[in-house]
């Protein structure tokens, strides 16, 4: 009876194999029809035209293959900043090295420009032939991809060149579609084919265990986004324009990052009655996407409910916030900065479908969270939960609830902040962590004749001119 189901399961293996590779192949057929415009998808299909040439240009140019490649891959900025954190150790263990960046998301362009890489733009279409190509061609020592994000056709070319492959800061929740019985069928062949998973916990680490992945592969290095989200904080300028305004007049503030349409529909109100109560509440707002229409619509909702509104760069222009009790962020990168002028702060992406945002950079600024009720795949947010250190909200009455405890009792507020820095400073070090166990699967460098302070900092300019654009 054993050998039937076997055929059987071989057989739709196969058949999902064709699937997935005829879908990305129809996808990239027809991508031109799909590429007008600014949204998200058209950035990414436009970014994807020259994918494999940005690579292999700087490939034929730059690439010294007597120096070790390490190519990293990340969807989006929240795992770029994870994999930041490890290149920089990684390069503080072996200067030697040369390393490219791929991502996914047209929200990682900013971020790949701050990257320590030789040569970093989106990921090629997962096309297996061009796959087997690109890294015949580049030769790379290490391939890491990061938290979940695992492209089938890139780890079989990896698997078939003897090229070792790391899925870090790994992270599969509980009930995750990748576990379901089809998941199981279509992904145990590309995450069996894995080197190593090193996962943020234990319990990651049993559930890769499901998805083919043999035990002795998993390693539990913990999640390095926490060193990020530390590293930035403590890189907090004080007397940068975008925050002396508000140090310089400091008011009971609380800071709304990553903001949806479906978390603002909740916050305003929220906000709006919470300034009744309390004349000097300052609310700070960056939208997940600042572009100017969501900007505009910010402004004048919060101007219609009655707050004195700017946007940041007004604010910064002016030198000081005055009577302005509501600040409209309109550009991306200084988020994490920004909480740390805040009392408390809320988290978006809990009210609507896109996945919570990162919890960790207000905890490593010191300061208690607060979120929607949508965050299971974020396992920050229920260990903040766990500690004290956050609390979940259901709807505009709980918000208005929790803060307002929080504005009132200045001991309560106090002893949540702690147990926010207090987890912050208990889960460092999963970078380095990180940087060993990958460290410890990269050959040798042939000649170590190289400029290790340029190569540190990622390499003399001359020696990446290939960014995504």
């Amino acid at each position: 009876m054993k050998r039937p189901k076997k055929r059987v399961l071989l057989s739709d293996m196969r058949t999902l194999d064709r699937v997935y590779a005829l879908s990305i192949r129809l996808l990239r057929w027809f991508s031109p029809l799909l590429e007008r415009g600014g949204s998200k998808l058209a950035l990414g299909l436009r970014g994807r035209v020259r994918a494999r040439a940005v690579l292999e240009d700087w490939g034929s140019v730059y690439r010294d293959h007597d120096r070790p490649l390490v190519w990293v891959h990340a969807p989006s900025v929240g795992e770029g900043l994870q994999a930041k954190s490890v290149l920089e150790v990684l390069l503080e263990q072996r200067p030697d090295l040369q390393t490219a960046f791929t991502f996914f998301s047209p929200s990682a362009l900013d971020l790949a420009k701050r990257m320590p890489v030789h040569v970093a733009g989106f990921l090629p279409w997962d096309v297996s032939s061009e796959m087997e190509a690109l890294v015949q061609s580049l030769e790379p020592g290490l391939i890491v991809f990061t938290k979940t994000e695992v492209w089938p056709g890139l780890v079989a070319a990896a698997a078939a060149a003897g090229v070792p492959v790391v899925l870090a800061a790994a992270t599969l929740r509980e009930g995750a579609g990748r576990l379901s019985p089809l998941g199981r069928l279509f992904l145990s062949p590309t995450f069996g084919a894995l080197t190593q998973i090193l996962s943020v916990s234990a319990e990651d680490g049993e559930r890769f265990c499901r998805l083919g992945v043999s035990p002795e592969r998993i390693v539990v290095t913990g999640d390095p986004g926490v060193d990020s989200a530390w590293r930035r904080a403590r890189e907090a300028n004080p007397r940068a324009l975008y925050l002396a305004p508000f140090v310089d007049d400091r008011r009971p503030t609380v800071v709304a990052g990553s903001t949806w349409g479906a978390d603002e529909a909740v916050l305003i109100p929220a906000l709006t009655e919470l300034r009744r109560r309390f004349e000097r509440l300052r609310v700070v707002i960056a939208p997940h996407e600042p572009h100017e229409a969501h900007v505009a619509h910010l402004v004048r909702a919060l101007g219609g409910a009655g707050f004195r509104t700017e946007r940041l760069r007004e604010v910064e222009a002016r030198g000081r916030a005055g009577d302005v009790d509501a600040v409209v962020v309109d550009r991306v990168g200084v988020l994490a900065h920004l909480y740390t002028v805040g009392d408390m702060a809320y988290v978006g992406g809990g009210f609507g479908r896109n996945g919570l945002h990162s919890v960790l950079e207000p905890a490593a600024a010191g300061i208690p969270v607060v979120f929607g009720p949508r965050h299971a795949g974020s396992p920050a947010a229920a260990d903040l939960l766990r500690v004290g250190a956050a609390h979940e909200v259901s709807d505009g009455a709980g918000l208005v609830q929790i803060l307002e405890s929080w504005l009132r009792d200045r001991r309560r507020l106090e002893e949540a902040a702690g147990r926010a820095s207090g987890y912050i400073e208990g889960h460092r070090g999963a970078a380095r962590r990180t940087a060993d166990a990958l460290a410890g699967l990269l050959p040798v460098s042939k000649e170590r004749r190289v400029d290790r302070t340029a190569v540190r900092r990622g390499g003399d300019p001359r020696d990446h001119p290939h960014r995504a654009e």
